[in-house]
């Protein structure tokens, strides 16, 4: 039973963004600087999260989505092209895919972690001619990391780049087959990886996204798609400049630019990026302590090491139940995915419900949880008792 003591004091939703008194300094030091957009903030930013993440490179924008699109552009996404991602995602991570017109493939999901099952991706490579695919998308969902050597190896074998969709996992990571950790958005394996910076993600700019990047020429391309396909660099112009202003917009980009004022508060939540996780994962354990011996409860991927826990997942029968009680109690969860193939838009393009079972099964029980670095112990505590309430309501 809930604690009849306790009353939660406002809401407590699946997310939240936690915005202290430095990043509020760092926002006002911005406004009163000399650049509000394209100035040293975004650069630093940039510069900082490479290094955070262990990559070579990293290029801010706007948000993950656009984040994905530039990606699919820089790898020269041509209409016709059939690409393989997960359909338990965010639609973004197909959608990127369609603008530029290519066609969107599904492997079934691993019910026990919700990612991309690697044997099914490879099943369906080996039932089409080599070729027949040129890319791979796979999701570090509720942040727990793809095995990305695998993923590498089946890539190289059947000539696929990857993207890798980091969203949910800054901080996450695998470990490799010589026991080494390799963490989410590296490069080590993946072409590019994305991440964003929505207000319920670790880091928080407001809207936001990076990419990262091993490779140089992958970088210098996506510094130019960011804006408008414009390059100022002497060294890539195409005509000879015609003085300090001269700029030559090389192919069709986009305005994915992201501010210097949500670059400082990347800055400034990037600064305690590690605490916050550290946080999740100590909430992700009390959490897996406490279900553990709960009837009508699985937890989706308990006890990763390398989880970074944007999301905590758990399936019940009556997820609908559940969730409609909890909302009475002033907990807000959320359901993460309805699967992709299943919207009305992929409906068109041919898929169906029933095309892939396991990923369905899934969706019917899933529900994310409460999960924030400032959710507090008494919050904690009283949102798993009031699961364990409904849950011993509907037994008996």
């Amino acid at each position: 039973m809930p604690d009849s003591a306790f009353t939660p004091s406002r809401p407590i939703p699946y997310g939240r963004q936690h915005i202290t008194e430095a990043d509020e300094a760092a926002v006002l030091a911005a406004l009163r600087s000399d650049f509000l957009t394209q100035g040293p903030a975004v650069a630093a930013f940039e510069k900082q999260f490479a290094e955070y993440i262990g990559a070579r490179y990293a290029v801010a924008v706007s948000n993950g989505t656009a984040a994905l699109h530039l990606c699919a552009l820089a790898l020269d996404v041509l209409p016709g092209q059939r690409v393989i991602t997960t359909p338990l995602t965010f639609s973004a991570s197909a959608n990127c895919v369609r603008y530029c017109g290519g066609e969107v493939h599904f492997a079934d999901i691993d019910p026990a972690t919700g990612l991309i099952d690697l044997n099914k991706v490879r099943a369906l490579l080996d039932a089409h001619p080599q070729g027949h695919f040129t890319g791979l998308i796979p999701v570090d969902f509720a942040g727990l990391a793809v095995n990305l050597e695998q993923a590498r190896a089946l890539a190289d074998q059947y000539g696929l780049w990857i993207i890798e969709d980091a969203c949910h996992a800054p901080g996450g990571f695998f470990v490799d087959s010589q026991g080494q950790e390799q963490r989410c958005g590296n490069g080590n394996f993946a072409n590019l990886a994305i991440f964003s910076f929505h207000p319920v993600k670790h880091i928080a700019t407001g809207e936001g996204g990076m990419i990262t990047t091993n490779d140089e020429a992958l970088y210098r391309r996506l510094l130019r798609l960011r804006t408008h396909g414009i390059t100022r660099e002497p060294a890539d112009l195409i005509h000879e400049s015609h003085g300090g202003w001269y700029m030559e917009m090389q192919e069709l980009g986009y305005n994915y630019r992201l501010p210097d004022l949500n670059c400082a508060l990347g800055l400034s939540q990037l600064a305690r990026a590690d605490e916050g996780l550290a946080r999740r994962r100590q909430l992700a354990a009390r959490y897996d302590a406490a279900f553990a011996p709960m009837p009508g409860v699985t937890v989706l991927a308990p006890g990763h090491a390398g989880h970074a826990y944007h999301l905590y997942v758990i399936e019940v029968a009556d997820r609908k139940g559940l969730y409609d009680y909890l909302r009475t109690k002033q907990i807000f969860t959320q359901v993460h995915y309805i699967p992709v193939h299943c919207m009305p838009y992929y409906e068109g393009l041919g898929w169906r419900a029933g095309d892939f079972p396991l990923v369905e099964e899934y969706y019917s029980r899933c529900l994310s949880i409460p999960l924030f670095p400032t959710l507090t112990d008494e919050e904690q505590d009283y949102v798993v008792a009031c699961i364990s309430e409904f849950l011993t309501r509907i037994k008996n």
